[in-house]
């Protein structure tokens, strides 16, 4: 009620200023006042007002050095009414939770794992490690073989696989540890993540850190990770299928579709995480007074409802949706390796498109009437899908260039704000270095170390998209709310 008991104070006499709070722990009884008598202090929260809410708690006194900065004049003193003597104004909703920036750099290190485990995915890909481990283990999986003989083991169930038998029979046993302990490490980091974002997501909740909504977001994120996992042996389980042995050609790896999903499920992982954080850090700074951009609240609040950027703000979500679009092209490119055709650039053959016979070639339909032709040739067959994929990214980078050239216009400089125009500014230059990665992991035939960074370079310039649109977002209400009171706190007495 911190908020509603400093309009209901400004209405009392100097003399008994009334502040109001809700103790959420308590009994039915859960209200009182604490009221300050007679005090000639113009300050309206004081430090031992707000030491005396339970509401409040020790951590949001700590979070906000506002409050902590007027002390309570030694002539002043505190007594407790009963609920009796509350009038209806002062019975008011409590304001509203405003998360930390511990909750936010939580976030973001959450992120990081994630695009940890994005590159460290793509190399197990690269090196084709991903179907050495047999069986999905979740509890004694997280230990690797101790012993001699429980290699021994171990290497006995990937005999077992099609892999082994078609591409690796002659494998030693030292190899089998080098390909084993890249899928085992990306199967652990997985769980860590796991981890470090459900305890702290636990303990926020429990110490009410977070609003009831942002918990309830944050916990379907906890099981977008465990579907995440159930996901990734949903896809490992498509190469050690037995009825690859049956199929002339084949080739033993994971379904492009599966991989696909994979990437992409860690990709909105990723975004919600980074997403959050970096809204939650900007909040709380807004709240204690920090311009956001530059400019005075008001003047914010107003540049970010103009129209002129909110007809940007929708093309920069288009752009954002085009990225993602692309990077999860790209897992269709590394399904079926067909990043190894084709590598020359910017020709595919000395043409600008391979033959249309063989963009859509009847091989791959599987229908006796050929209707499937379409659409099979567009996920399943190589030379199509890294045309396609060429063409996605050639379209990215000249949205991303015409966006970041719209800045340079009269009135766009008038209407975005300089964070939004430095956001873009970020935004084109990592399109930039993208498309030279992803050139140059196709000239030098997809070696590991250009290819784990071009996946690496796709977050990236993810990341630098959903920065770009945060720097347009209004902040929040609780945001907006707890501004408001501290900036009461800090104004002198008229």
């Amino acid at each position: 009620m911190l908020f509603g008991a400093l309009r209901s104070a400004v209405s009392l006499p100097s003399s008994a200023r009334t502040l109001t709070f809700s103790f959420s722990r308590a009994s039915p009884i859960s209200r009182a006042t604490v009221i300050r008598a007679p005090c000639t202090s113009s300050r309206l929260l004081t430090t031992n007002s707000i030491k005396s809410s339970e509401h409040l708690g020790k951590g949001m006194y700590k979070s906000f050095p506002a409050l902590r900065s007027h002390p309570t004049p030694s002539h002043c003193r505190f007594i407790h009414a009963t609920p009796s003597n509350l009038t209806n104004s002062q019975l008011e909703a409590p304001p509203p939770v405003l998360p930390s920036p511990a909750v936010g750099r939580w976030l973001l290190l959450s992120s990081t794992l994630v695009l940890g485990i994005i590159v460290v995915g793509g190399v197990t890909r690269l090196t084709e490690s991903g179907l050495s481990i047999t069986e999905w283990q979740p509890i004694t999986g997280v230990l690797p073989p101790l012993s001699v003989d429980d290699w021994m083991v171990e290497f006995e169930k990937y005999k077992a696989t099609p892999e082994f038998k078609l591409m690796n029979h002659s494998i030693s046993l030292e190899d089998f540890k080098s390909i084993f302990y890249m899928e085992w490490g990306h199967r652990v980091l997985g769980r860590l993540i796991g981890v470090v974002f459900v305890g702290p997501l636990i303990y926020f909740a429990a110490r009410r850190k977070i609003s009831k909504s942002m918990a309830l977001k944050f916990t379907g994120l906890s099981l977008l990770i465990g579907a995440q996992g159930l996901l990734g042996w949903y896809m490992v389980k498509s190469g050690l299928e037995d009825s690859l042995m049956d199929t002339p050609g084949a080739v033993p790896r994971v379904s492009q579709y599966r991989l696909a999903a994979h990437l992409g499920m860690a990709f909105l992982l990723y975004v919600g995480m980074f997403g959050s954080g970096m809204a939650i850090i900007k909040d709380y700074k807004f709240a204690n007074g920090a311009s956001r951009q530059d400019t005075s609240a008001k003047a914010l609040q107003k540049i970010l409802s103009t129209p002129a950027l909110l007809h940007f703000k929708r093309q920069a979500l288009a752009v954002t949706a085009l990225v993602f679009l692309t990077a999860l092209s790209g897992a269709f490119v590394a399904g079926l390796d067909a990043g190894l055709l084709y590598n020359e650039f910017p020709l595919m053959g000395g043409r600008l498109a391979p033959p249309a016979d063989e963009l859509f070639s009847e091989s791959y339909a599987k229908n006796p009437d050929k209707s499937d032709k379409w659409w099979r040739n567009i996920f399943e067959n190589p030379t199509t899908v890294q045309f396609d994929h060429r063409v996605l990214a050639m379209t990215t980078y000249a949205a991303t260039a015409a966006l970041y050239w719209r800045t340079f216009s009269p009135a766009m400089r008038q209407a975005l704000p300089p964070l939004t125009r430095m956001a873009t500014m970020a935004a084109f230059a990592m399109a930039n270095v993208q498309v030279a990665l992803g050139i140059s992991t196709l000239l030098y035939l997809v070696p590991v170390p250009l290819a784990a960074s071009h996946q690496a370079g796709s977050v990236m310039l993810l990341s630098a998209m959903v920065h770009l649109l945060i720097s347009m977002r209004k902040p929040s209400a609780a945001a907006r709310v707890w501004r408001e009171l501290l900036a009461k706190n800090k104004a002198p007495k008229a």
